[in-house]
């Protein structure tokens, strides 16, 4: 059974920084892409970064991109998204998330076949 469970949400001031982590099991994490997605409240889901198993390479949204950076600890089958430069509008729940047998980034939440239940990042002003 796959299973993926977000770590690391919390409180941070605008301007800090936050490490979230995702535990996965059932699954080898070198075979499938794993992704983080966001929900604020009132807002659609939307990506917040995916690596890529086929070659490691990192996707981000421009909302994100050059603050937010994913790693991977394969012997851990752990992902991390760290966080820099947080802004109040980066305040959400964070997923992760897997589509079955998809090594590449750059799919929507609709695709994804497994969720962890997400973890809260509030960020004040």
């Amino acid at each position: 059974e796959v299973q993926l469970v977000e770590s690391g949400g919390g409180l941070a001031q605008a301007g800090g920084s936050l490490i979230l982590s995702c535990a996965a099991s059932g699954f080898s994490s070198d075979d499938y892409a794993m992704y983080w997605f966001r929900q604020a409240p009132g807002k659609e889901r939307e990506g917040a970064g995916c690596i890529s198993s086929y070659d490691g390479s990192t996707n981000f949204p421009d909302s994100v991109k050059g603050r937010f950076t994913i790693s991977k600890d394969s012997g851990k089958k752990t992902m991390y998204l760290q966080m820099n430069m947080l802004k109040p509008e980066d305040t959400a729940v964070y997923y992760c998330a897997v589509p079955e047998n998809v090594p590449l980034c750059g799919l929507g939440p609709e695709d994804m076949n497994y969720w962890g239940k997400g973890t809260l990042v509030t960020v004040s002003s």
